[in-house]
C-alpha cells in the first residue's frame, strides 16, 4: 500500500473504532459504547442548563411587591344597640321615667321602676311583652280598675292649674279641682296613673268638696292622704 502525499497527512485523524478502543482500554466494545452515550448526555444537558432562556424575564412580568395595592376591607360597624324611654307608672316603688336598651320587656321597666309594690296585681302584667320608644306602662294595684285615661297636657294648662289652685302665690295649697295632671303629680305620692286618675273622677263625680274625698280615687288610701292634706284645697273650679 502506498504512502498518502504529504498534503493529506495533515488533514485526515484517525478515529478508532469501538472495538480497537476496547482492545486498548481492557474493556468490552459495549462498555466503550455505553460511555460514549453518557458523555454525549452529559454533554446535552450541560448545554441545555446552560442556554439562555427564551421566554420573557420573570421580573418583567411579575409585579413588585411596592407596586400592588393591597385593599384591606373597611371594618363593620357595630350595631347600635339603641335606648327606648319608658312612662313606668302606678304600684312600682320608683314610678317615673326611665331609660332602658331597645330590646327591654315589660319586666326590666318593672325591675328599673324598683320593683312591684305589695299593693301590685302581677296578674293583670305580661312581664314578657316588649317595649317601644315612649311607652306608658301602667301597674295596676289589687281590685283597682281599669287603667286611668292619660290626660293630654296642652300649652298653658299648667299655669292655668297653678294660678286657680293658689292665685300665683309661691306656697300656696294647691287646689285640686282646678290643677291639671302636672300640677297634681307636685303632690306627694302623686304619679302620673294618680294625677290622671284625679282629673278623670273630677269628671265624673264633679268637684271635690274636701280634700278628705280624695280618698274616693283609686290608689290613694288614708296614709296618703296624711301627706297631701296640708298641700291641697278644694275651690269653685
Amino acid at each position: 500500500m502506498g504512502t498518502p502525499p504529504a498534503g493529506d497527512r495533515g488533514r485526515r485523524l484517525a478515529v478508532p473504532s469501538p472495538g480497537a478502543l476496547a482492545d486498548r482500554l481492557g474493556v468490552s466494545p459495549v462498555t466503550v459504547v455505553l460511555g460514549a452515550l453518557a458523555v454525549a448526555a452529559a454533554a446535552v444537558g450541560g448545554w441545555w442548563a446552560l442556554r439562555a432562556p427564551t421566554g420573557p424575564d420573570p421580573a418583567e412580568i411579575l409585579p413588585m411587591a411596592g407596586s400592588v395595592e393591597i385593599r384591606v376591607p373597611a371594618p363593620s360597624p357595630m350595631p347600635d344597640s339603641g335606648r327606648i324611654v319608658v312612662d313606668v307608672v302606678g304600684a312600682v316603688a320608683r314610678p317615673g321615667l326611665h331609660e332602658l336598651p331597645a330590646t327591654s320587656r315589660v319586666a326590666d321597666a318593672v325591675e328599673a321602676a324598683g320593683g312591684l309594690t305589695a299593693e301590685a296585681d302581677r296578674l293583670r302584667l305580661n312581664l314578657a311583652e316588649p317595649l317601644s320608644d315612649g311607652a306608658r306602662l301602667w301597674v295596676p294595684e289589687v281590685g283597682q280598675p281599669a287603667g286611668p285615661e292619660v290626660v293630654a297636657v296642652t300649652a298653658g294648662a299648667g299655669d292655668g292649674g297653678r294660678a286657680g289652685a293658689g292665685g300665683g302665690r309661691p306656697g300656696a295649697p294647691l287646689n285640686v279641682n282646678t290643677a291639671d295632671a302636672a300640677a297634681l303629680e307636685e303632690l306627694p305620692g302623686i304619679g302620673p296613673a294618680l294625677a290622671a286618675a284625679i282629673v278623670e273622677h273630677r269628671r265624673q263625680s264633679g268637684p271635690f268638696t274636701t280634700v278628705e274625698e280624695l280618698v274616693e280615687v283609686s290608689g290613694i288610701g288614708p296614709a296618703k292622704l296624711e301627706r297631701i292634706r296640708p298641700l291641697a284645697t278644694v275651690g269653685t273650679p
